[in-house]
């Protein structure tokens, strides 16, 4: 439930609107039941609304676009088309809370394991090792964890390569071309998040995804690199003033209007309210410097305490989720959590 604490920050109750079944968007119920409720996943009710996600809303709608071979539009690592090729599938089941055990999930969570790994180890874009990017490789292995392959192997070697390229453990710089454990030029091009899109600058969009992938990793499957991984995160993030995004912006003078402009599902674009959740979830949610971006957060919300879509990829992918500039109930969740985690005693 949400502590009184809470309460006196919302302008209203969101919850019986979160709570409410919504055949269009399923796993709203699924989340707010689990992480606002505190209801288990065995639970009778929990199970229930699972079972919805997947026969009514957007994921049936993206299942029903994959091939029989486990892929999305064109075999391949699944990089392209951006919206609605393999890993933006994968990434959006995740997140919108896909049944794991599903035997189509289960397969498309294969084919990224089996095609989108370079020889290195890390998730890229071309299958090949040039085409590895925190952002995308951040999104995949969060996506995997929450779609139940944790285990796998080839995951964990994926995650163990992220680590390594943050901290730059036994990493050749991007001229030492004898080896295909090195940074490229074209990509990442060097440690902590270095990336070529910004300008060879540390990508802040790249540093949020990559730690929420290894926040999800379990304790014990924690290598020393990914708690060295993390730690430099998190030094990077809360390096800067969250409420500003004052990170480097490497191409332009000013950070990206879309750091300040919330949504659901999420891709590679990340904003203030992502930052915060991560941050919460690697256990900094009553950090001081988190406290003008919570602010920020808590300004956006209406009169009913209920928060608007404002970015989406509506009318790109398979599915449409929600109406941009209407209440969002995946966007109040996601703040509810936040707030939760940031204010509740």
């Amino acid at each position: 439930m949400l502590s009184m604490d809470i309460r006196e920050l919302l302008k209203g109750n969101p919850l019986p609107w979160l709570l409410e079944p919504d055949p269009a968007q399923p796993g709203i119920r699924y989340f707010a039941l689990k992480d606002l409720l505190g209801r288990g996943e065995e639970e009778r009710e929990v199970q229930e609304a699972l079972r919805a996600i997947m026969f009514t809303g957007p994921v049936p709608a993206i299942l029903a676009a994959q091939e029989p071979q486990g892929f999305w539009v064109k075999p391949g690592p699944g990089y392209d088309p951006k919206y609605t090729g393999t890993v933006c599938q994968v990434t959006f089941l995740g997140q919108l809370g896909a049944d794991a055990a599903d035997r189509r999930v289960r397969a498309g969570c294969d084919y990224i394991l089996t095609h989108a790994i370079a020889s290195h180890g890390g998730f890229s874009a071309t299958g090949a090792p040039s085409g590895f990017i925190h952002c995308l490789g951040g999104n995949l292995a969060a996506a995997l964890i929450d779609l139940g392959q944790v285990g796998d192997q080839r995951l964990q070697r994926a995650l163990e390569w992220q680590a390594r390229a943050i901290v730059g453990e036994r990493i050749a710089g991007a001229d030492c071309k004898d080896t295909k454990e090195r940074y490229y030029k074209s990509g990442t091009c060097g440690p902590l998040f270095a990336c070529a899109a910004n300008a060879g600058l540390a990508c802040a969009w790249g540093a949020v995804k990559a730690m929420r992938a290894l926040s999800k990793v379990p304790p014990k499957l924690l290598t020393p690199v990914m708690r060295s991984a993390i730690a430099m995160g998190v030094g990077f993030l809360l390096g800067r003033d969250l409420a500003l995004t004052d990170y480097p912006s490497g191409y332009s003078s000013k950070p990206s209007s879309s750091w300040f402009r919330f949504g659901y599902p999420i891709g590679y674009v990340t904003d203030v309210l992502e930052n915060l959740e991560v941050l919460a979830v690697l256990g900094y949610a009553k950090d001081q410097r988190l406290a003008g971006a919570l602010n920020l957060v808590l300004g956006k919300q209406d009169d009913r305490g209920r928060w608007r879509l404002e970015y989406t990829y509506n009318g790109k992918t398979w599915a449409d989720v929600e109406e941009k500039g209407k209440p969002s109930k995946w966007v109040t969740l996601r703040a509810l959590r936040v707030l939760r985690a940031a204010y509740q005693a």
